[in-house]
């Protein structure tokens, strides 16, 4: 049977990063996509002018049609953006608890424009982190959650297992925003740690880098890939689709998702 992927997120009209960039990435990896649309952004390359939340029951019901009907055997979540649509989210997880989830904690869009409600962090943390099979969260994303200052690869360790408390079993920090440090990653569990090194990319095409990445790790989930080999696979996909971007728009540009050298 073919592998399936559900990507719980926002809509970006520009095409690069939430729904659209999950989407793609799911057909780059020949898994078939599904989609569970959060909010709704009027954006572009340079910047998200208006944001329109969907109706929490709305979202629930979109998560149990494709589940019951159509199976999946992986959830990504990206933008939710309030604490309403978290707890609908959180409320429906539970009923699947055999399905792993990739959880990219999204905040704040590329731009800086916040694309989570005040407060909503909390609820994040709280009820989300404790049913994800791991989080991929950026430096800005790890300090809000933890309440830490990341300056330094130590920190980015320490920050990585403080997140592991909330019982998540797995932690991706993504050092991309590390200034004077190669974007390296580190992957966290109880048990292991893992160093992900990539050469720092001088360009601005990385609109939904982050929404590719948990996406692709995903997908590599649904392929029956542990979580270490998804991750590496997915890193290694996200690098060739920067190189490989076609300079769209006037700002930061988005991924070409179906790089040739893929892997």
């Amino acid at each position: 049977m073919v592998a399936r992927a559900l990507t719980i997120a926002g809509s970006d009209s520009g095409g690069g990063a939430g729904i659209q960039a999950d989407l793609k990435t799911f057909s780059a990896f020949s898994v078939y996509g599904m989609s569970a649309i959060t909010a709704v952004t009027v954006q572009d390359t340079m910047g998200v002018y208006r944001i329109v939340a969907i109706d929490p029951d709305v979202v629930a019901q979109q998560i149990d049609v494709v589940i019951r009907d159509l199976g999946v055997d992986a959830i990504k979540i990206g933008m939710l953006f309030s604490a309403d649509i978290i707890d609908a989210v959180v409320d429906r997880l539970r009923h699947y608890p055999d399905i792993p989830v990739v959880l990219d904690p999204v905040m704040r869009a590329t731009g800086g424009t916040s694309l989570l409600s005040p407060g909503a962090e909390n609820q994040m943390r709280e009820q989300l982190l404790p049913l994800a099979t791991v989080i991929t969260p950026n430096l800005p994303e790890a300090e809000a959650l933890t309440g830490r200052i990341i300056r330094s690869p130590e920190d980015m360790r320490s920050a990585g297992t403080a997140l592991l408390q909330y019982g998540v079993p797995y932690v991706l920090v993504k050092g991309g925003h590390l200034d004077g440090y190669p974007a390296n990653d580190l992957l966290v569990s109880q048990h292991e740690e893992l160093w992900l090194e990539a050469p720092r990319l001088n360009t601005v095409n990385t609109h939904g880098t982050g929404c590719t990445l948990s996406s692709a790790i995903a997908a590599g989930l649904c392929q029956g890939h542990d979580v270490p080999k998804s991750i590496i696979q997915a890193k290694n996909y996200v690098t060739q689709a920067i190189l490989e971007a076609p300079s769209l728009g006037h700002g930061h540009g988005p991924l070409w998702h179906f790089p040739e050298n893929r892997l």
